[in-house]
């Protein structure tokens, strides 16, 4: 959720339409957990993370139409959506839904993107701004995991999914690393000499 423009502060309010449309998604991902890893419901745990994931532009989208844009929406939205993934790609993995090859590049560039904004906040800078590449990313990765979790149906799969799932997990993967790129060349520009700027990196 952006700024509005100006130098009018956004004010700190949690009881909004589009904070309550991030809430609903963050109560998915246990929803989620328990379809997959408990009841192997894979149909109803892909339905979850396409409702979780196509709504990731929603509550943004929701902010800036109704004017009720926030500083608790800014801190929760990319904190639900990471989540969303890292807790999809660690359940996927222990279904053996995804190689550990794929979890581990994923996982390396959230650590770099950690160690990126642990040293501006450490050094006094406020936090990246979103980066469209970074919230394609997001979406594609999203995307990729309810075909996933279909391809893994132990009775008659898609034959879509699996090929559809990995045509968008590959090229999300490499755009989330090109987004890390970005967000990293930002952080360096940002600690220049004279240079402040506004970032929540995705």
């Amino acid at each position: 959720m952006n700024e509005h423009s100006g130098d009018t502060p956004i004010p700190w309010r949690v009881w909004t339409v589009p904070n309550l449309v991030t809430m609903l998604r963050l109560v998915g991902i246990p929803v989620f957990c328990w379809l997959l890893l408990v009841a192997d419901e894979y149909v109803a745990g892909a339905i979850v993370l396409a409702v979780g994931g196509g709504t990731d532009f929603v509550d943004g989208y929701l902010a800036r139409r109704l004017g009720q844009e926030s500083r608790f929406g800014r801190l929760i939205d990319p904190l639900v959506d990471r989540l969303y993934i890292l807790v999809a790609v660690a359940a996927l993995t222990l279904e053996g839904l995804l190689p550990w090859q794929f979890t581990a590049a994923l996982l390396a560039r959230e650590a770099v993107m950690f160690v990126t904004l642990l040293l501006l906040r450490w050094r006094g800078y406020p936090p990246l701004s979103v980066h469209y590449v970074g919230k394609t990313a997001t979406f594609i990765v999203f995307m990729s995991f309810p075909a996933l979790v279909l391809a893994g149906l132990p009775i008659d799969p898609p034959m879509w999914a699996q090929p559809l799932g990995w045509a968008l997990a590959w090229w999300g993967i490499v755009l989330y690393w090109l987004s890390a790129a970005l967000y990293v060349g930002q952080a360096v520009w940002m600690t220049r000499p004279g240079q402040r700027g506004e970032m929540v990196a995705q």
